[in-house]
């Protein structure tokens, strides 16, 4: 068994009995069906010599019994086996987006790339399970009752009939499917890569059309969507030429066996019955062998795709030495430490993040800033335990993050994250994420803390307004601001936050962040990553009588590496990154108001 069906293996363990009970159903109704096609041409073929009505009783009442039966077995067979598949589906598709979610993905991560392994790719499993493992078992039982069958009914020339049928049987589950895989299997593997590719050209050309407009590069990308479907095509025009072939070749070779035994059966001396049982039993064995011919073809066309998920499906090796598992929460004050802590993305040499020390306790407010790429929103997938950690110590409460399970874990750490997802439902079905027992007051509570409260109003339906696909009804502001609101809701003990102000403007933007930060309070941690460096110097000179809401420590990435730290007012004053930026944002917003004041 190669290595890419192992995973999937794997997960069907549990489900054997029903995959088995399907198979065996399946063969079943093939050998109901030959009963009922050699049960017929028997009857017809007595019948012409008009024999008395009681001498066919049996065949005609075997004849209902097979018709029944067949249509029975074949109706419990697909009931039975997509079950099975499509809880063997849900298994696959949960590991998946674990695997997703941990890191392990494809180079380069593109969201159509992983579109096509979570939709394509994954129906590769159902196809391996039902049109290629089942036909399997279905046609050994076929040919067996072919063999065994022949001798019986046309004994005088068993041993010819063997010979004829062994034969055709060969080569129709032997011959043609190794023929198949030979001729289709470079071409096949194509297939996954280029539907990938399909799908990731779908994505950015629908996603950013708007973007693409505006830069004059709209064209570039319909052309480049146009060639990716045409080489699709030309693939799998080329794959279907193949295979109809080859199917042709089947069906003449089915036709030449059968002609074979009826020769074979005649010259034996057999009577007319048996020659017509015997010839019909044959056509119908080799046809139910040739489904290995389709099954070869598309286990050619499914290696790639097994291939591509196997990895996200096999589980990540454990450590030498496993935590000692954490099921209740910390009693004291939750503590999140980073000490030297490293992570990496697969297939590149340099690290993501290199030798971040950290600590977040109760009160603490953080901020995280530095150029694009310098590893910030990594950083934050790391704290989260969303990416493995490389080097390094990560503990929570003072035991190892990896020893807490995944729900206590999000208990105590979760937030606002770079792909966080709105979901094609309502306000508050989105917002009771983050808490599913949330009352209409919290609701209320945290789109006020987020700025929804004005938009929420504006909304007929209110909080059961319905956001669209992907929060496709909001604006960039509005739906980065609902996903803030979830997070706000969710209440972890350290709050991590990707960019939640982005796309507001400057002032509600301050206002916003100053919100959360109260809303935090004096027993949870906040650690945020922005690009306004302005509003950290701001929220630091506040002066109001009112609770500090600033942050203590301001943490300059490059490279994955911390190159300044210190407070926001103590960085603006201090040669390097955070004041070049932070002194060009300041010349931006002065530049902005002195044009709105001309206008």
């Amino acid at each position: 068994m190669t290595q890419a069906v192992r995973p999937v293996l794997a997960l069907a363990r549990p489900y054997l009995l029903r995959l088995v009970g399907a198979g065996l159903l399946a063969a079943a109704a093939e050998l109901t069906g030959l009963g009922l096609l050699a049960t017929a041409s028997w009857l017809l073929v007595s019948a012409a010599g008009q024999p008395p009505l009681a001498a066919l009783t049996v065949a005609i009442v075997s004849v209902r019994a097979f018709a029944i039966g067949r249509g029975s077995l074949r109706y419990a067979e697909r009931l039975t086996g997509h079950d099975a598949v499509l809880r063997i589906l849900a298994a696959v598709r949960e590991r998946l987006y674990a695997g997703l979610v941990a890191g392990r993905r494809a180079a380069g991560g593109r969201d159509g790339d992983l579109l096509s392994r979570m939709v394509s790719d994954v129906e590769a499993v159902q196809e391996l399970l039902l049109r290629v493992l089942v036909p399997v078992g279905v046609a050994a039982a076929v040919a067996a009752a072919a063999l065994i069958g022949a001798p019986v009914v046309a004994p005088s020339a068993a041993v010819p009939l063997l010979v004829v049928i062994g034969a055709g049987l060969l080569l129709a589950g032997v011959g043609l499917p190794v023929a198949a895989v030979v001729t289709t299997d470079r071409t096949a593997r194509r297939l996954a890569p280029l539907r990938a590719n399909l799908a990731t050209e779908t994505v950015d050309l629908t996603r950013g059309a708007a973007d693409l407009a505006a830069y004059g590069a709209l064209a570039a990308a319909t052309g480049r969507l146009r060639a990716a479907a045409a080489q699709l095509a030309s693939v799998e025009g080329r794959l279907a030429a193949t295979g109809a072939g080859l199917q042709a070749a089947g069906m003449l070779l089915a036709g030449l066996t059968a002609a074979g035994t009826i020769a074979v059966a005649v010259r034996g001396g057999a009577n007319g019955p048996a020659v017509a049982v015997v010839g019909v039993g044959t056509l119908v064995a080799v046809e139910s062998c040739l489904a290995l011919l389709g099954a070869a073809r598309r286990w050619a066309e499914l290696r790639a795709p097994l291939t591509r998920i196997a990895a996200l499906l096999e589980d990540p090796p454990a450590p030498t030495t496993a935590p000692e598992r954490v099921s209740e929460p910390p009693a004291g004050p939750v503590v999140l430490r980073a000490q030297s802590l490293w992570a990496v993305h697969s297939g590149r040499p340099e690290p993501a993040v290199a030798g971040v020390d950290l600590e977040l306790g109760p009160g603490a407010r953080v901020a995280v800033v530095g150029p694009s790429g310098a590893g910030k929103s990594t950083l934050l997938a790391v704290l989260a335990g969303l990416h493995p950690v490389h080097r390094g110590t990560l503990t929570v409460a003072g035991a190892p993050l990896a020893a807490y399970p995944e729900a206590l874990r999000c208990r105590l750490i979760g937030g606002l994250f770079a792909d966080a997802h709105v979901f094609h439902a309502s306000v508050r079905d989105n917002l009771r994420i983050g808490q599913p027992g949330a009352s209409e007051a919290a609701l209320r509570a945290a789109c006020a803390t987020a700025g929804l409260t004005d938009w929420l109003a504006a909304q007929p339906a209110g909080l059961d307004t319905v956001v669209g696909e992907d929060g496709a009804q909001l604006s960039g502001g509005e739906r980065q601001r609902l996903a803030l609101a979830r997070a706000v809701l969710a209440a972890p003990a350290v709050l991590l936050l990707d960019e939640p102000t982005e796309g507001l403007a400057p002032e509600a933007a301050d206002r916003v962040l100053a919100g959360v930060l109260a809303a935090a309070g004096p027993d949870r941690a906040v650690l945020l990553v922005t690009h306004q460096l302005l509003s950290l110097v701001r929220l630091a000179e506040r002066t109001e009588p009112q609770e500090p809401v600033g942050f203590d420590e301001v943490l300059v990435l490059a490279g994955g590496r911390v190159i300044q730290r210190g407070t926001p007012a103590a960085l603006a004053a201090t040669p390097g990154w955070f004041r070049d930026q932070y002194q060009a944002q300041l010349l931006a917003a002065e530049g902005r108001a002195a044009l709105a004041a001309t206008s």
